[in-house]
């Protein structure tokens, strides 16, 4: 495994989906943080084909997406 490669761990995408789940609340900030969680742990899922590349893609969208109001704007 390349040394920058990330190796599938169940047990840690299921810990990040779990807290993930746990800090979801009404504000946005809190769905915000919940939903980077959530998709970090796509990384250690071994049913998922993401990179933490693809991850820090994500995660910029999401923010700009909350830096402009939403995604209707």
């Amino acid at each position: 495994m390349p040394e920058d490669s990330i190796a599938d761990d169940p047990d840690r995408a299921r810990l990040l989906r779990d807290v993930a789940e746990e800090i979801r609340g009404e504000s946005s900030e809190r769905k915000q943080l919940a939903n980077v969680l959530y998709r970090t742990s796509d990384v250690y899922d071994p049913d998922e084909s993401t990179t933490p590349e693809e991850v820090i893609r994500n995660v910029k969208f999401i923010l700009e997406v909350k830096e402009r109001g939403g995604l209707d704007r």
